[in-house]
C-alpha cells in the first residue's frame, strides 16, 4: 500500500472507528453470532477442544462438528491473530495468553493457506514497504485497498456467505465505507447516478454497488475450498529443519551478510525451534552473533524472535530484538524471508537459508567489484565446508583475474590477494573454490560512470514525544555503463556500496521552503534521524517538523568517468507524521 493510502486510511480508520463503535453499540444485540448458511459440503470441521471451549459460547458448533464463521474461513498467522485480538477487545473474549496462542496456533495449521496461495503475497509478513497493485479486477481492488492493503484480503480463504458476512461486519464497524470513497478508489456503495446507456464497447450497463461486485470476485477467486489446501493439507508434515545452515543476506546501508545458521528443534513444544545465528558484514568485517526462537505455522511459515547483543544489526548499545518471517520450502532445503527491527519494522535484512551438508558451498566474497589493472587487492571469500589448505590455482575468478597468494583459510571463509590484468573483460563473475560455484559473485570493471542512492523515494516519520520515530536508511551505490556504454540499461554493472560524503538539500515545493532546517539529520553511513513530533515553536505557524528534502550522496574518486569534479546522485526524502492508529501488528505477538 502507498504512503498516501496509508496516511489517509489513518484519519479515516479513527472516523469510521468511532462512528462504527458508537453504532455497534447501540444496534448489536446478544454476543451470540448466528451461523452461515453454508453450501452442504463446505465448511471445515473443528478438532480442537480448546477452539470448542473458547469459542463455542458464540460460534455454535453443528452435527458436523462445524462451528459458525470460524470452520467457513481459512487464514495466514497474522490474519487468525488480528481476528482473535479482535474477539478479547471488542467482544470480550477471556482468554489466558497461552491459550490465544494454541488457538493461533491450531486455527493457522488446520485453515491456513496452502503455500501456492501463501507464496505471492509474503511480503505482507514481512513487513514490507511496496507498492503493490493487484490486476485480477480492479474495482474490487479500488473497493478494498482504499484502506488497507490488497494483501490483507489475499490472506483469506472463504465462502460466499462468510465473505458476505466480512462485508456487513466492515459496514457496521465503519458506516462511512458505504458511501465516501477514499483514495481515489471508491465506497461500498454506488454514488454516482445509474447508468442508462450501454458502455463504449456496447456492454450493458453495470449498476451493482461496488460491494457486490466485489462479493462477486472473491467468491469465485478467493473460495474457502481450493485444490491447492487440499493437497497441502493432506501432505502437510511438521517440519524437519534441526541442523547447520547456511545464511546470506543484505541489509540496506551495510551490503550482503553471510555466515551460519545451527537449528535446534525445541522438545518442548510441536514445530518449535531455537537457533544461533553468526554472520559477518562482508564489507567491513564486522561479525555479529544472535539467537531466536521461533514457531512455524502451517508447515512453512517461520515466524521467530530474535536478540542481538551490542554491535548487532541494531546499531551500538544493548541487545535489540529482531523478527523473523522466513517461507519453508517443501523440501526443507531452504528457507527466505525478511528479519527486521524498528519501532515501523523498518530496518531489516533479506535473508536466505540453505542447509548445509558435508560438501563446500560459495556464498559469495569481500568486495562485489574488481578494478581492471588492480594488484594486490585483499578480498575474502565466505563459504561453508572450504578446503583446509588451498593453493592459488584452487580458486577460480575467470579470465584476466588470478589469485597472487592465499592469506589464510579457516571452514568459512578464505582471504587472498587477487591481481586483475588491464586486459580482463568487464562483467559479472563466478568464483569456484574446491568444486563449488557461486555464480555472478562479483563483477570486474574499468571506471565508475555514476553513482545510484537507494531508495530512490525514502520515508521517516517524526516522533521522539508521543510517537516513536521512524529512521530511513540510504546507501549508495558505485555504476557501470557496462559493454554498451550508456546508463540505465539491461547490461549495466551495479558494483556495489561505495563509501561517499552525505548531505541534505532542500527540496523546493513551496515557496521559501526551509524544510532542510528542521526535518532531521543525516549521518556519516546514510541513516535519517528524523525530528521530534509535534509543533514547532521556531517554525513559521508553529507547524510541525515534516517536509520534504533530497538526500545527496558525493564521491570523488579517481576511478570516475567525470575527472574534474565529484560523480553525485541523489534521492528524495519525505517526512511525514507518525502513524497515529496502528492496527493489529502480525503473528509474532509485536
Amino acid at each position: 500500500m502507498s504512503e498516501c493510502k496509508m496516511l489517509k486510511q489513518t484519519f479515516h480508520t479513527a472516523v469510521g472507528f468511532a462512528a462504527g463503535l458508537a453504532f455497534v453499540v447501540a444496534a448489536a444485540p446478544a454476543r451470540a453470532q448466528t451461523p452461515a448458511a453454508p453450501a452442504a459440503n463446505e465448511g471445515i470441521p473443528v478438532q480442537s477442544d480448546l477452539v470448542k471451549a473458547k469459542c463455542g459460547s458464540c460460534h455454535r458448533s453443528d452435527d458436523k462438528g462445524r462451528m459458525s464463521r470460524i470452520s467457513y474461513r481459512r487464514a495466514t498467522p497474522e490474519n487468525w491473530e488480528r481476528t482473535i485480538k479482535r474477539m478479547v477487545t471488542l467482544n470480550h473474549a477471556t482468554l489466558e495468553p497461552a491459550d490465544a496462542r494454541n488457538i493461533l496456533k491450531y486455527l493457522a495449521d488446520h485453515q491456513g493457506l496452502a503455500p501456492e496461495e501463501d507464496r505471492p503475497i509474503t511480503f505482507d509478513a514481512e513487513r514490507r514497504t511496496i507498492e503493490y497493485s493487484y490486476t485480477a479486477d480492479k474495482d474490487t481492488s479500488d473497493t478494498c485497498s482504499s484502506c488497507h492493503s490488497f494483501a490483507r484480503v489475499l490472506s483469506e480463504r472463504r465462502t460466499k456467505e462468510e465473505w458476505e458476512l466480512l462485508v456487513a461486519m466492515h459496514r457496521g464497524y465503519y458506516p462511512l465505507v458505504d458511501n465516501q470513497p477514499m483514495n481515489g478508489g471508491q465506497g461500498f456503495r454506488r454514488t454516482r447516478p445509474m447508468q442508462t446507456e450501454p458502455d463504449a464497447d456496447g456492454r450493458p450497463p453495470d449498476n451493482r454497488h461496488p460491494m457486490e461486485k466485489a462479493l462477486e470476485h472473491l467468491s469465485k477467486t478467493l473460495p474457502l475450498t481450493t485444490p491447492e489446501w487440499s493437497a497441502w493439507s493432506a501432505s502437510m508434515q511438521a517440519p524437519k529443519l534441526a541442523g547447520r545452515w547456511a545464511i546470506v543476506g543484505a541489509q540496506a546501508g551495510k551490503g550482503p551478510i553471510y555466515g551460519s545458521v545451527t537449528v535446534t528443534a525445541d522438545a518442548s513444544a510441536p514445530d518449535s525451534f531455537t537457533t544461533e545465528t553468526k554472520y559477518t558484514v562482508a564489507r567491513t568485517g564486522e561479525t555479529v552473533t544472535r539467537t531466536s526462537k521461533a514457531l512455524v505455522y502451517t508447515g512453512y511459515q517461520w515466524r521467530g524472535r530474535g536478540t542481538a547483543g551490542p554491535g548487532g544489526p541494531g546499531g551500538p548499545g544493548g541487545n535489540v530484538t529482531w523478527r523473523e518471517v522466513m517461507f519453508v520450502e517443501r523440501d526443507w532445503t531452504q528457507m527466505w524471508g525478511r528479519w527486521f527491527t524498528g519501532a515501523y519494522d523498518e530496518t531489516g535484512i533479506d535473508v536466505k537459508l540453505t542447509r548445509v551438508s558435508t560438501g563446500t558451498v560459495v556464498l559469495g566474497t569481500s568486495v562485489a567489484s574488481l578494478k581492471t589493472g588492480a594488484t594486490g587487492q585483499a578480498m575474502r571469500i565466505f563459504g561453508a565446508n572450504l578446503p583446509a589448505s588451498p593453493q592459488p590455482g584452487d580458486i577460480g575468478l575467470g579470465a584476466g583475474v588470478t589469485v597472487s597468494r592465499v592469506v589464510s583459510a579457516r571452514p568459512d571463509e578464505i582471504a587472498v590477494d587477487v591481481n586483475v590484468a588491464s586486459s580482463a573483460p568487464i562483467g559479472p563473475r563466478d568464483v569456484s573454490v574446491g568444486g563449488s560455484v557461486k555464480a555472478a559473485a562479483l563483477v570486474v570493471y574499468d571506471k565508475i560512470d555514476g553513482l545510484k542512492v537507494l531508495p530512490q523515494a525514502g520515508m521517516a516519520r517524526v516522533g521522539g514525544a508521543v510517537f516513536p520515530k521512524q529512521l530511513q536508511q540510504f546507501e549508495v551505490v558505485a555504476m557501470n555503463n557496462g559493454p554498451d556504454g550508456k546508463p540505465d540499461t539491461a547490461d549495466d554493472l551495479n558494483l556495489g556500496i561505495v563509501t561517499a560524503k552525505w548531505s541534505l538539500e532542500e527540496y523546493t515545493a513551496t515557496f521559501g521552503d526551509d524544510d532542510i532546517q528542521f526535518v532531521g539529520t543525516l549521518d556519516a553511513n546514510g541513516l535519517f534521524t528524523p525530528s521530534l513530533d509535534g509543533p514547532n515553536p521556531k517554525r513559521s505557524g508553529n507547524r510541525n517538523n515534516v517536509g520534504d528534502v533530497w538526500v545527496v550522496a558525493e564521491l570523488a574518486s579517481p576511478d570516475a568517468r567525470q575527472a574534474d569534479r565529484p560523480l553525485r546522485a541523489r534521492a528524495q526524502l519525505l517526512v511525514t507524521v507518525p502513524l497515529y492508529m496502528a492496527w493489529f501488528e502480525d503473528g509474532s505477538g509485536k
